[in-house]
């Protein structure tokens, strides 16, 4: 019997797999992207790009640039060349982004980056990924970025719908009150912090009450009411305040 218990409790004490990456925000136009490739998924990377940093500086090389692509190109003003990558092409490069679909180039081309000490995206190959391009929620200045540690992107995808219909356009609003707070608020640095903190509290607490429950509709019915009450700080907090 001991020695089941003894094999229960190493089991139960076998730590869980997690996700370990540092969530990051690039500011694209501070650093250079190489996008390698001209089709599909060149143009779904740069569509993602250009979504969420539109001074992204952005170069491109190609084998063949497809229509979608040289629209971009035109529109964005893009510096590119149509012919097979070389490892100049590297040159002052900060992030490449490969999205070809031959794994051995991609693989070559990873390597190079490599060498070059350039963080690297490889379309569809996550054991070749520095970094991952996320699933990306945006209402105003509020950005959320999702991942599933590159296990499945569609997951990823389902996800950013649910918080897309739950968080409302209003956001923006409520940050924008929000900064208006933090700019009246007296006292130092630790003061300031615990009166946000107060004041914000109200987010969480339905949540608190009900840790214990882990039923994934509790958690929704939780969030709608937190997104509730900060559309309801949202109506109330220029008025209390006179802004």
């Amino acid at each position: 019997m001991s020695e089941i218990v003894s094999e229960n409790h190493a089991a139960n004490d076998t730590p869980k797999e997690q996700n370990t990456l540092f969530p990051v925000f690039f500011k694209l136009e501070k650093v250079i992207t190489l996008v390698v490739g001209g089709g599909y998924v060149a143009s779904e990377k740069l569509t993602a790009i250009y979504n969420n940093s539109p001074k992204a500086n952005i170069r491109l090389v190609a084998t063949e640039i497809n229509s979608d692509v040289r629209a971009f190109i035109e529109k964005y003003k893009i510096p590119y060349h149509e012919r097979p990558f070389e490892a100049s092409d590297l040159e002052e490069i900060d992030l490449a982004i490969i999205a070809i679909n031959d794994r051995e180039i991609s693989t070559q081309i990873h390597t190079a980056c490599t060498a070059k000490g350039v963080l690297t995206n490889v379309a569809d190959k996550p054991e070749l990924c520095d970094f991952y391009l996320s699933s990306v929620v945006q209402k105003g200045n509020l950005k959320m970025a999702i991942s599933t540690n590159g296990k499945s992107p569609t997951i990823a995808k389902r996800v950013k719908e649910v918080l897309n219909e739950t968080f409302p356009e209003e956001m923006d609003k409520v940050l924008d009150n929000m900064e208006n707070i933090r700019k009246k608020l007296r006292g130092d640095f630790s003061d300031k912090v615990r009166q946000l903190n107060d004041i914000t509290s109200v987010l969480a607490s339905d949540t608190e009450k009900q840790e214990a429950e882990k039923k994934p509709i509790n958690y929704l019915l939780y969030f709608a009411a937190a997104i509730g009450f900060m559309i309801l700080g949202y109506l109330l907090i220029p008025i209390i305040l006179d802004i």
